[in-house]
């Protein structure tokens, strides 16, 4: 069977990873540079020794297909993969069994990873070596033991393909073939090349299940579109989930305490990513990598009622919608598949005693993940910046009250899951008085005591096993990113009748 090209192969297979490593946003180390800026990157800054800088962007979308990339056996780390006309037309995940499809009969495509300039002409013995850059391809071998493939969502993978071919189980005389194949790691083929950025998750294509009544989803991917509740307009690239949810009231409370959770959270993320190969050999780890989720958090909610306290001694936690993507990332010509999944909820921890009005506007960024060095190993990164200002704040009684909405978050590579991160913005009431204390915000007041309203951010999360299909070394238990709790005073009184 013929096998591809080496060159072009290994090309393929780093430009895959280094989009990856985009696709999952900025690093840890530096700002990651638009999708418009990587494009306009140089792919390849020392030719021929597969140390390059690979562009990423957004994969194609709608109606034009994402291609296939292929590395050739037996030289990974030395080129890079190539464009392919084949696709995996179907894959069984727990054999490791996939059919690879030659492009239509008639497409002009020839069944190989050679540029798209080559033309296909009459099959021949499969036997028949013939170099995969040569104009007209005379094998009608798909691809060879040894291949590396990657792909997009494919039948039987939803989550995508990163294998190798182990076998070769059966071929057809169209350039198509059954072969057996094993999971491989994204250093096989980003090799020594680096890639660094951050990709947008087109808002359209997260699906979202929500999980309480009265969830409405609003979006904005193109410009001059008015999205939302009342005409609300988003800045592009956001997703925004309105809610309102009843809340356990507190025993012994009266009908008029009855509790609520509204309020909506609006999201712009992205996937950040990155890889460093340089230095390494062909079965060592790589320099560097960083994996997680990056970007701008805007939130309007208001707790209302008497909340009743905890359940089970815990928070009571209201989720009310689920969120997945499976966006793909181009890093030059190949495609990788991020996991993304996002769960929003309402968390309510109080004391069942206080009757609070409060309502916080909150304005932020995130960046979740996790960062590899030769030297320090896999490591959590856990940053947000965050600030808050109160639109309503009554309290009644002696007590506190804490409410938070947050999302928690998970991110992947082709199925296996990587970083999981808990944002939870939050507010904070309490309450000395034996009274009442409110403001209007003209300052009015009645009762006596003191109270205070307080917004924060908890952020926690882990770094998974999986995280291995790096190339890095395994770590046997989940790793902590490293929990991080700011709280800021919104709002403060003393107040008397």
């Amino acid at each position: 069977m013929h096998k591809l090209r080496a060159h072009a192969l290994v090309s393929a297979l780093s430009t895959v990873t280094v989009a990856a490593l985009l696709a999952t946003g900025c690093s840890a180390h530096s700002p990651a540079p638009t999708s418009e800026a990587a494009a306009s990157t140089a792919e390849a800054s020392k030719p021929g020794t597969g140390e390059e800088q690979l562009a990423v962007v957004s994969a194609p979308t709608g109606d034009v297909a994402t291609p296939t990339a292929v590395a050739a056996a037996n030289t990974l780390g030395h080129a890079r993969a190539r464009k392919s006309t084949l696709r995996v037309a179907s894959y069984d995940s727990k054999s490791g069994r996939a059919a690879i499809a030659a492009p239509p009969s008639g497409s002009g495509a020839a069944p190989s990873a050679t540029p798209s300039t080559t033309t296909a002409s009459s099959p021949v013995d499969s036997s028949t070596p013939q170099d995969a850059g040569s104009g007209g391809a005379k094998s009608t071998t798909a691809v060879a033991v040894g291949d590396v493939i990657a792909s997009a969502p494919a039948p039987g993978a939803p989550h995508g393909v990163l294998a190798k071919v182990t076998e070769i189980v059966d071929t057809a005389a169209n350039g198509s073939a059954t072969v057996q194949t094993e999971p491989t790691k994204l250093n096989s083929v980003l090799g020594k090349s680096k890639a660094d950025g951050a990709v947008p998750v087109d808002p359209s294509t997260l699906k979202v299940d929500p999980l309480v009544e009265g969830v409405k989803v609003s979006w904005a991917k193109t410009g001059d579109l008015t999205f939302g509740p009342e005409g609300a307009k988003l800045p592009l690239g956001n997703l925004r989930i309105d809610v309102a949810a009843a809340v356990q009231t507190a025993a012994g409370a009266p009908a008029s305490a009855a509790a609520s959770l509204k309020g909506f959270v609006q999201l712009a993320p992205e996937v950040a990513f990155s890889y460093d190969g340089s230095g390494a050999t062909a079965s060592s780890s790589p320099s560097g990598a960083f994996l997680g989720l990056t970007g701008e958090w805007t939130s309007q909610w208001q707790l209302k009622g008497r909340a009743a306290g905890t359940t089970n001694g815990k928070p009571i936690r209201i989720p009310f919608a689920e969120l997945h993507a499976d966006p793909v990332i181009q890093v030059g010509p190949v495609p990788i598949v991020v996991n993304l999944d996002l769960v929003c909820y309402f968390r309510v921890d109080a004391d069942g005693r206080v009757t609070v009005d409060a309502e916080q506007d909150l304005k932020g960024d995130f960046r979740v993940g996790g960062n590899f060095t030769w030297a320090k190993g896999w490591t959590g990164v856990s940053e947000s910046h965050m600030t808050g200002e109160p639109l309503k704040t009554t309290l009644t009684a002696v007590g506190d009250v804490k409410a938070a909405m947050g999302a928690e978050a998970t991110v992947g590579l082709y199925g296996t899951v990587g970083v999981t991160a808990d944002l939870a913005p939050y507010l904070r009431a309490e309450s000395d008085a034996t009274a009442e204390g409110s403001t209007d915000g003209a300052g009015s007041a009645s009762g006596s005591g003191s109270w205070a309203l307080y917004g924060g951010i908890d952020l926690t999360g882990t770094l998974n096993l999986q995280l291995s299909i790096f190339g890095t070394p395994v770590f046997r238990t989940r790793i902590p990113l490293g929990a991080l709790h700011k709280e800021w005073l919104l709002t403060k009184g003393e107040v008397r009748t």
